[in-house]
């Protein structure tokens, strides 16, 4: 392991290649670009992998809005490792593998302590286009363009930098392939099982939609006991890998006639599932979603009727 006064290009302007994009819709572009070393609490990031999430889709589509800013990086499900450190940074070391993460945890406030919240107050924001302490990128075209940054990760780039409130130190015995979906799909997905519904063992579940979120879905609801896992999905192909997933029923709304997913899944679980995830973002299926789970009469409902 190299300590941080080896690294040879610490406190250098690296350049790199990057997927540059332009204009809202356009193609990514494979550009020349400068990154400039770390300042005051943040690393500079050699990424060994990175992959694409919906939501970078979703905010190369949009065009205008507070969040909106071009020419841009995008990605932010990515690992790396450590190539140099800015001043005050204790957490890391340079030839650390780390997880690039949009979401800060400064281990101080309120909300970073707490069990019910991972929003953090200390670096309170909405999504700015560049760095979280001081609003500057570290990006340059060879023109000496300013290229915005994406979610504090910025990952479509060979060098990223990020604030150490948006890093986590991963083994490297993981392969790169599967640690860079920890930083999204599969953090959302396990998260929404273990950390919100906390699925009790014995229940069932429903998923809407199989893709990595729902995969992930899948994977913390077997890990958490559940008896039935049902997945929901237009593609017969992901019931194989469901299956691997956890999954133990599968639902393709194509084969189900006229009847409803909602009937198909109260006739599999007795009722109606007792969670129910939809992992796609349609209204649609949110509704059906609702329409899927079992009715329980709580406590403030039944004096509705005192």
């Amino acid at each position: 392991m190299e300590s941080n006064s080896k690294s040879e290009t610490a406190g250098k302007v690296l350049r790199c290649k990057a997927a540059i994009c332009r204009n809202p819709g356009e193609p990514l572009v494979i550009e020349d670009i400068e990154v400039d070393p770390p300042k005051a609490w943040e690393i500079r990031i050699k990424i060994i992998c990175t992959t694409l999430c919906h939501t970078d889709i979703t905010y190369w589509k949009m065009k205008g809005g507070l969040v909106a800013a071009f020419p841009r990086i995008f990605g932010h499900e990515a690992v790396g490792v450590v190539e140099s450190v800015g001043e005050h940074v204790e957490e890391f070391i340079v030839g650390d593998t780390v997880l690039p993460v949009f979401l800060p945890n400064c281990n101080e406030c309120r909300d970073c302590k707490s069990q019910k919240s991972n929003l953090c107050t200390k670096f309170q924001n909405n999504y700015p286009p560049n760095m979280p302490r001081d609003g500057t990128s570290r990006f340059r075209d060879m023109n000496g363009e300013i290229l915005h940054h994406f979610l504090w990760v910025s990952s479509f780039t060979e060098y990223t930098v990020v604030d150490v409130t948006h890093a986590v130190k991963i083994t490297p015995e993981i392969p790169a392939d599967k640690a860079c979906l920890l930083g999204c799909g599969v953090s959302t997905g396990i998260g929404a099982a273990w950390k919100v519904a906390e699925v009790e063992e014995g229940s069932t579940v429903a998923i809407f939609g199989l893709g990595p979120v729902g995969l992930a879905v899948a994977e913390g609801a077997r890990q958490r006991g559940a008896l039935k896992i049902i997945a929901v999905d237009l593609n017969p192909e992901k019931s194989d890998i469901g299956k691997k997933f956890g999954v133990t029923d599968f639902v393709n709304p194509k084969t189900c006639g006229e009847k409803p997913v909602s009937e198909v899944i109260k006739e599999l679980t007795n009722g109606g599932a007792d969670y129910c995830f939809e992992c796609i973002g349609l209204a649609s299926l949110m509704q059906e979603a609702f329409l899927s789970s079992r009715k329980v009469l709580s406590l403030s409902q039944l004096l509705l009727f005192v």
